[in-house]
């Protein structure tokens, strides 16, 4: 099933797409039963572990938004809709450097030893169709189209043949990178933190509906030109030697993100380099997934900077 996270007046809504139509769980629980209040349905991490551990409720209530016909349930625009990040409450973002093949090579460096793994801020997530802003500290704005894995069970010591079991799902992650402040810090904190540099989803496919996660094509545009055309199969480490390897240094809880790095043709390596301008359009695709798209703004324009999250 494919889960994401809106905005609305009460709080966030967790919504389930089916078919390109957005069901209200909440409201849907509310209906199948009166006496639940749409408040109480389960948001972002209490989601993940709600389905993890097979809560009745929320079981019987994503089945029936499958399965019941269309025009008997409730619908959100998703024209309309506002994005949240798909786990609006992580409790961590990790993420993991050079961990595609023809990504080394592009920067002709060696594949790593180990997982190169580092944290990403979870304050600079944001969700579908909101601005990435092209903050005036940095002059080179660049894009990386990821797989990222949210985290279900949990836990440390993770080995790495029960590690998707440990996967609640699969979304796409823009790892917005700024490219000279990279190079000036010697490390990615800041570079790749700053507010807004976190695009996810718009969804989250639970790992049932993903049969081979090292077998999924990863795509990225810039204004509807393609920059990038790679696959999972490319990884140096695959998805389950990441999570358990996260696992041996850092306890994985329900919810939390783990980014898988990106494959070759990022802005910064290409001949001439290029790099977003306010105006552009970054989209993302995966297969499974779908897509992920998100505009480049001046901090002028920005939406996320004037009201919060």
């Amino acid at each position: 099933m494919k889960f994401a996270t809106i905005h609305h007046e009460d709080g966030p809504r967790t919504v389930l797409e089916r078919a390109g139509n957005l069901v209200d769980l909440a409201a849907l629980a509310h209906r199948l039963d009166p006496a639940f209040p749409e408040v109480a349905f389960p948001v972002g991490r209490d989601l993940v572990e709600a389905w993890e551990w097979e809560n009745p409720l929320v079981r019987d209530v994503a089945d029936r938004a499958w399965t019941l016909p269309v025009e008997d349930l409730p619908l959100v625009d998703p024209g309309a809709a506002r994005f949240l990040p798909v786990v609006p409450d992580a409790r961590q973002v990790l993420a993991v450097g050079l961990n595609y093949l023809d990504h080394c090579r592009e920067q002709n460096r060696p594949p790593p030893e180990t997982p190169m793994l580092f944290a990403k801020l979870r304050s600079c997530l944001i969700g579908h169709r909101e601005p990435i802003v092209h903050w005036p500290i940095t002059r080179e704005l660049d894009y990386e189209g990821e797989l990222a894995v949210v985290i279900g069970r949990g836990g440390r010591g993770i080995p790495e043949a029960e590690a998707i079991v440990h996967c609640f799902g699969f979304t796409i992650l823009n790892d917005v990178t700024a490219r000279d402040l990279q190079r000036q810090d010697r490390q990615w904190g800041r570079s790749k933190g700053l507010d807004t540099f976190g695009p996810v989803g718009p969804v989250v496919v639970t790992r049932d509906e993903v049969p081979d996660v090292q077998d999924l094509r990863i795509r990225t545009w810039v204004n509807g030109a393609q920059v990038q055309d790679g696959t999972t199969a490319d990884m140096r480490f695959s998805v389950a030697r990441l999570v358990a390897f996260a696992s041996e240094a850092i306890t994985l809880r329900p919810g939390d993100l783990l980014t898988t790095g990106t494959p070759a043709g990022v802005g910064v390596f290409a001949s001439p380099p290029h790099f977003l301008r306010p105006g552009d359009e970054v989209r993302i695709a995966i297969d499974r997934i779908g897509e992920l798209v998100n505009p480049v703004v001046s901090p002028r324009t920005d939406r996320t900077s004037e009201s919060p999250r």
